[in-house]
C-alpha cells in the first residue's frame, strides 16, 4: 500500500484539472480527494496498492488531457487515508 499527497502547480485551475482527475481515478483501485488551493495549486491525497497509486499518477501527469497545464509536481509520503472511501473532488 502507498499513500501519497501531490501538489500540482501550473495552469491548474479553471480548465477541469480536479473532475479530470476524479474521472481517472475511476479507472484505478485508489481512493482519495482533489481539491484547489487559495495559492491556485491543485492539491491530491490518494491512497491504494503502490503500483496503481503510480500508474494513477502517472496518468495524470502524462497521458491525461490537462496533463500540458501542469508545470510541477510535488509528491510526498503521507500516512494512510483510512477513513477515505471512492475518490472525490472536496471544497
Amino acid at each position: 500500500m502507498a499513500a501519497k499527497r501531490v501538489i500540482f502547480e501550473g495552469r491548474v485551475q479553471g480548465v477541469g484539472f480536479r473532475y479530470t482527475t476524479k474521472d481517472i481515478a475511476r479507472g484505478f483501485d485508489v481512493r482519495g480527494w482533489v481539491k484547489n488551493l487559495p495559492d491556485g495549486t491543485v492539491e491530491l491525497q490518494v491512497d491504494g496498492d503502490a503500483e496503481e497509486v503510480a500508474a494513477f499518477l502517472k496518468e495524470i501527469a502524462e497521458e491525461s488531457a490537462v496533463s500540458h497545464h501542469i508545470r510541477a509536481m510535488h509528491v510526498e509520503a503521507i500516512a494512510p487515508l483510512d477513513r477515505v472511501t471512492g475518490f472525490t473532488i472536496e471544497r
